[in-house]
């Protein structure tokens, strides 16, 4: 069973979702349409870092994640956890940090997958050149959250 807390920022809302031992998912979720029942140690200690965040406090998290992907996903994911604050990689750059030089899109399927937006930052990730490319709480967001960082 798992437990739902809604976090409203200043790009939009987001949705916590966790087992009471790790957090599960962190997307980006239209207004919650139902009152919000009970919040676990979790998701009130995610919610709260992620508060930190989008007040300019709090660079990097520290929360327990359930790390359910292939080895080659999770290299990724750790991967893109390094990626400095305010800083961008490329999915070139990413495959080739993690031995796979020639697995850029296999990159960019990881980030797709990555179940906690902002706290492994896939935002982070551009293609060539900078260009911004898919994100999965929308191209809007990975501009406002990439222009957050850079000038906070």
């Amino acid at each position: 069973m798992s437990n739902v807390c809604y976090l409203r920022t200043p790009c939009g809302w987001l949705k916590i979702e966790d087992d009471g031992k790790f957090l599960l998912s962190v997307h980006f979720t239209p207004a919650p349409q139902q009152p919000q029942g009970e919040v676990s140690f979790v998701g009130s200690r995610s919610a709260r870092q992620l508060k930190a965040y989008f007040e300019g406090k709090r660079p990097l998290f520290d929360l327990p994640l359930a790390l359910a992907g292939t080895p080659f996903q999770q290299a990724v994911w750790r991967q893109l956890s390094r990626i400095p604050y305010g800083q961008t990689r490329t999915y070139a750059q990413i495959a080739a940090a993690v031995g796979r030089p020639k697995a850029a899109r296999a990159v960019g399927h990881a980030c797709h997958v990555n179940p906690w937006g902002i706290v492994i930052p896939c935002h982070r990730v551009v293609g060539a050149a900078g260009k911004l490319t898919g994100y999965a709480g929308g191209i809007d967001k990975k501009q406002w959250l990439l222009a957050w960082e850079q000038n906070s």
